[in-house]
């Protein structure tokens, strides 16, 4: 789960928090750690309880962590239970937020309907997965969703890149590496790439360290992997990123392709929704707006793509419009 680079991360951006909070709690704007605190500068207590999606658990976890620099009566506990799972539970009104990596569907509205719970959706980043092989592999520079199902699928033999359908590939061994079935980019990939979440084949290298996934097709002439797009940033000397086709030409994956919606299907936004009845808490308030404020810092830590300028913009002022109904 990429656990050196994102613990080193924090705690280097914890430590910004605590300096920039101590040097002036109260100063107006969203830039910088010196607004994480709530407007007043009091100190505030309480807890906020979220669930949800796999996927955006590290990222509102990686909030978690930095707000409780700035505000460490109040905790913040995070589930990880699903992205549906975390709506039966957000609508039956047992949570604050929930994490989605996904849009609340038609049934779960009326589910919140019913029990009279209303809510804001906020997008807080964007996910995107890129498909790497090994620096020496020069003919497999764009792989289509259907390729992707043929090679990953649940009854897939493709063992050499010659077996590829639709391609001249070489006759080059293909070992395969990638998240394991606890990681939330599992979850996304097959449900993408395989059309349901969990199918996958199993004669592959699979871990939650990516590092082990980055050596496995670095270490391999033929080797193809797959996992978050910030982390092959890091590693991009090593490997190379092939491009996908969704069915409208190749497009390299990048974080303005992620955001503008050309690299499709696997690049999607991540959101959190939160219950308005939980926003007259000024602990759930604060620690949303704080959310919103540090988004870009938030989703380096948690090595995701943050939203645009626009997409920012857009998810404070509904924020501000839900506060303001009180």
């Amino acid at each position: 789960m990429r656990v050196a680079p994102r613990t080193l991360l924090l705690a280097l951006l914890a430590a910004s928090v605590l300096v920039a909070a101590g040097c002036g709690r109260e100063s107006e704007g969203s830039d910088g750690a010196a607004n994480a605190a709530n407007e007043s500068g009091e100190e505030l207590a309480g807890s906020v309880q979220a669930d949800g999606s796999s996927t955006v658990g590290p990222l509102t976890s990686a909030a978690a962590e930095l707000y409780r620099e700035v505000q460490p009566g109040v905790n913040v506990t995070v589930g990880i239970s699903g992205t549906g799972g975390g709506f039966e539970r957000f609508c039956r009104g047992e949570t604050d937020i929930s994490n989605a990596s996904r849009p609340i569907d038609e049934e779960e509205v009326a589910l919140c309907e019913e029990a009279g719970i209303e809510f804001t959706e906020l997008q807080v980043a964007i996910d995107a997965l890129t498909v790497v092989v090994n620096q020496e592999n020069d003919w497999a520079t764009c792989l289509t969703v259907d390729q992707l199902n043929a090679i990953w699928s649940p009854d897939s033999t493709i063992s050499n890149w010659s077996d590829v359908p639709d391609a001249d590939f070489p006759d080059v061994p293909m070992p395969l590496a990638g998240p394991g079935t606890d990681s939330g980019t599992f979850d996304y990939f097959t449900d993408e790439v395989n059309g349901e979440e969990g199918a996958s084949r199993t004669d592959y290298t699979p871990s939650e360290d990516d590092n082990v996934i980055v050596q496995a097709v670095s270490g391999d002439r033929g080797g193809l992997g797959y996992f978050g797009f910030t982390y092959f940033e890091e590693n991009e000397d090593t490997l190379k990123a092939v491009e996908i086709d969704g069915g409208d030409g190749c497009v390299a994956p990048s974080a303005e392709a992620a955001r503008s919606g050309d690299y499709s299907p696997l690049a999607r936004p991540l959101f959190i929704y939160v219950k308005n009845e939980s926003l007259e808490r000024p602990e759930v308030e604060d620690f949303v707006r704080f959310f919103l404020d540090q988004n870009d810092d938030i989703a380096a830590a948690a090595l995701y793509i943050p939203p645009s300028e626009e997409q920012k913009a857009e998810a404070l002022a509904t924020f501000e419009a839900a506060t303001g109904r009180r």
